[in-house]
């Protein structure tokens, strides 16, 4: 006997076999998961049971997301140890935009993937295929901190050093301050959704990390190492740069998505209160991101004005209205990066041979 499964995952429910043919047991086949029943929060459903689909879009950036499968390892860093070692390889704005950008990576990934990912919003999520992309993300989150500490190792920085000057950054510690309180929400295990100030409690935190942590922080620190791999400055960080921010951006695309099903789902909690709350996060972040920027960046009227472009993007994701006037990305050579026009030399998809350690191209 042949099993057969429809496009969405929908197969027979087996109680056992009788003369060699399997069977269906009705008791069982009256307590399958219907897709109707899922939710985002709050559903009653069985969380372990991933068939059939409701939420498509999750499994299909799951898949996506293996696809692009990447590990620090395959990139070579023996040009950029050379040039690190140069006297005159890199001048004293490179040197400082590779060791801050180490820096603020290196002392905020726990708070980012296991704070958020692993013990809070996994936790509250109960679609059993939005569970199964954090599971992915958990784990890239993961590769990023092993980047950070290969990076470091190869071209020989001492990680106490930077770690401990940024957490003494003052502009660093008014970040932490602004995401302490939902940081808190998520990774509280006594905290339970059902009633409708935590349900908007966990809408707000959920959008704080994928819009603001997933979507917002760390993007201009993308920029600034990207900018030197196109110079042909330490190609192999900025590779892996390239390749952490395509996983940002699948978690951001991925946060979006799960956001707004949560509020198609429960639209009462979508007030005008809430949504003018959102919009001010928003704008202190703007704030409090030009505070951690303007010492390290070049051209900070620039970096102002991707930040308030990169607000207003998140803000539309959302379905926000624009946090500032209307802002033009002035490193328009990142869009294919951020998700915004489509090249595929910008994001190449995992090949096979991808183990061999081929390179992004920086044109």
């Amino acid at each position: 006997m042949s099993l057969e499964w429809d496009d969405e995952g929908t197969g027979p429910e087996l109680a056992g076999v009788i003369d060699g043919e399997f069977v269906v047991d009705a008791k069982d086949l009256a307590k399958r998961v219907r897709a109707d029943d899922k939710r985002i929060i709050n559903g009653q459903t069985d969380v372990n049971q991933l068939v059939p689909f409701k939420y498509k879009w999750a499994w299909d950036k799951y898949l996506k997301a293996c696809e692009n499968q990447w590990m620090p390892t395959e990139v070579s860093m023996e040009r950029d140890a050379e040039q690190w070692n140069e006297l005159n390889a890199l001048n004293n704005s490179d040197r400082d935009t590779i060791i801050k950008n180490l820096g603020f990576y290196i002392t905020s990934e726990t708070i980012n993937a296991t704070s958020n990912v692993v013990l809070g919003i996994y936790r509250n999520i109960t679609a059993a295929e939005c569970r199964q992309y954090l599971l992915r993300q958990a784990f890239e989150e993961a590769l990023r901190s092993h980047s950070f500490q290969y990076t470091a190792i190869a071209l020989g920085i001492n990680t106490t050093e930077i770690t401990e000057a940024h957490q003494a950054n003052v502009a660093l510690n008014a970040k932490n301050a602004l995401l302490q309180p939902y940081i808190d929400i998520l990774s509280d295990p006594t905290f339970a959704t059902g009633i409708f100030e935590n349900d908007q409690k966990i809408l707000k935190a959920i959008i704080v990390f994928y819009c603001l942590i997933e979507g917002f922080f760390f993007y201009v620190d993308f920029t600034q190492v990207i900018a030197l791999g196109r110079q042909g400055k330490m190609v192999g960080v900025a590779e892996q740069f390239k390749y952490m921010l395509r996983d940002q951006v699948g978690h951001n695309s991925f946060g979006v998505d799960l956001i707004n099903a949560y509020k198609t789902e429960n639209p009462e909690l979508w007030t005008s209160d809430f949504r003018a709350e959102i919009q001010a996060l928003f704008a202190q972040a703007v704030e409090l991101e030009y505070a951690y920027v303007e010492p390290k960046a070049g051209e900070e009227r620039q970096y102002k004005q991707y930040l308030r472009f990169l607000a207003n993007q998140r803000a539309a994701q959302i379905g926000l209205q624009s946090v500032f006037t209307r802002e033009v990305n002035p490193f328009p050579w990142m869009n294919p990066m951020l998700g915004l026009q489509r090249d595929e030399k910008a994001f190449e998809s995992r090949a096979p041979e991808r183990s061999t350690g081929v390179s992004l191209s920086f044109d």
